[in-house]
């Protein structure tokens, strides 16, 4: 897909999602760029967040659909990764906030609000800043979206308890989220990490080769799709639990629910869900660097492999100390990642999978619902009144 040429593309319905996947590396290049020139301003910014009160701040990180698994994603790292003496890390999605806040947020508790939003025109994204406002005594946000005219931007650009930033070119026009999901996960990395910036501008740069050698070896991951198969199953831990959830989303959107999609981590996995399995199922999951939770991924691997009951069982993972030993998808000849940054190359596997996987099954990536009942921003959604 990543050789073809644009008309090719085109007459796919694939044109748009191929290079938005495929640009990635350069966005999160960009991404890096957009922390350093912003982060005078967010420092100031989560300076007075700190100041509405004694101990940890809660930073709530929220959004719907791939936008919540930003969350899901990034706070399993950053609660080790981050202060957590100054910060408590909760990833909520606004579909929660909105239909049930007094079960997610607490009215005493000073909150960060930090909204991931592709467009920031979901109506759950303008209604969970307008109940955190209304439930919480001491509140502000922090807004990372891709669309600078999105309402959610528009609408907090004067409210003195709001900050903005903006990925511009991340503001992914075909119908799934591809650079917008990793490049709000970057940026966010970014903000909380306590790393040094020296350090990040490395496992940035580390990041984005990598992402590029997935473009290269695409046909590599064809070759898991060459069989028959109807599910794909994707598995991991820690940070890895919410890619997995994003990396199956991504199946079942682009090939329109023609293939049947699961997702846990490696050890809830056999408890019960890994009856999905039978033998035209792929099961892939993503090995995690840290040397303690590689064991359980490298187990579920074994184990599944070991059974004999997928037609595939497949390591996403980075050359370490252990490895899976069957078949594997795996990084050679780079220093060793955190999650928080491995998740990115990783999830450009997966959306590669998603793209050729909608072409195999005669679907059309850039527009995957033929019926329409399915939008690339959400439509229907009827805002209740609340009052704290």
């Amino acid at each position: 897909m990543f050789e073809k040429s644009v008309e090719e593309l085109t007459e796919l319905g694939a044109q748009i999602t191929t290079a938005e996947i495929a640009q990635q590396p350069e966005l999160w290049r960009d991404t890096l760029n957009i922390y350093r020139e912003n982060k005078e301003a967010i420092e100031a910014f989560l300076a007075e967040a700190r100041a509405m009160g004694e101990g940890r701040l809660s930073v709530v990180f929220t959004g719907a659909g791939t936008s919540d698994y930003v969350g899901d994603t990034c706070a399993p790292y950053l609660r080790h990764a981050g202060n957590t003496d100054l910060y408590d890390f909760k990833p909520i999605a606004t579909t929660d906030i909105v239909s049930a806040p007094r079960d997610f947020l607490r009215a005493e508790d000073p909150t960060l609000v930090v909204s991931f939003a592709r467009s920031g025109n979901s109506p759950e994204s303008l209604a969970a800043v307008a109940v955190a406002k209304e439930l919480v005594h001491n509140v502000k946000f922090l807004n990372i979206t891709c669309a600078p005219e999105g309402k959610l931007a528009v609408e907090s650009a004067d409210d003195p308890n709001a900050l903005t930033l903006l990925i511009p070119r991340a503001n992914d026009k075909g119908f799934a989220m591809t650079g917008s999901y990793s490049c709000m996960t970057l940026l966010s990395t970014l903000i909380f990490d306590t790393a040094s910036d020296e350090q990040k501008a490395e496992w940035v740069e580390t990041i984005a080769k990598m992402g590029e050698e997935v473009i290269a070896r695409e046909s590599e991951v064809a070759d898991y799709l060459a069989g028959d198969f109807n599910r794909v199953t994707y598995l991991g831990s820690g940070s890895f639990g919410g890619l997995a959830q994003e990396s199956q989303l991504k199946i079942l959107e682009l090939a329109h629910g023609l293939v049947a999609t699961s997702y846990d981590t490696s050890m809830g996995y056999r408890h019960g869900p890994k009856s999905f399995v039978d033998d035209k199922t792929l099961v892939f999951v993503f090995v995690n660097n840290d040397a303690y939770t590689r064991q359980y991924d490298i187990d579920i691997l074994n184990e599944i492999g070991g059974d004999e009951i997928a037609q595939h069982t497949i390591a996403v993972q980075q050359e370490g100390a252990t490895v899976y030993e069957g078949e594997s998808f795996t990084f050679k000849g780079y220093e060793a990642l955190p999650e928080g940054y491995l998740a990115l190359p990783f999830v450009m596997f997966a959306q590669a999978i998603s793209l050729l996987n909608s072409v195999r099954v005669g679907n059309t990536p850039d527009t995957p619902s033929p019926t329409g009942t399915v939008n690339r921003v959400v439509k229907g959604v009827t805002i209740h009144p609340f009052t704290a």
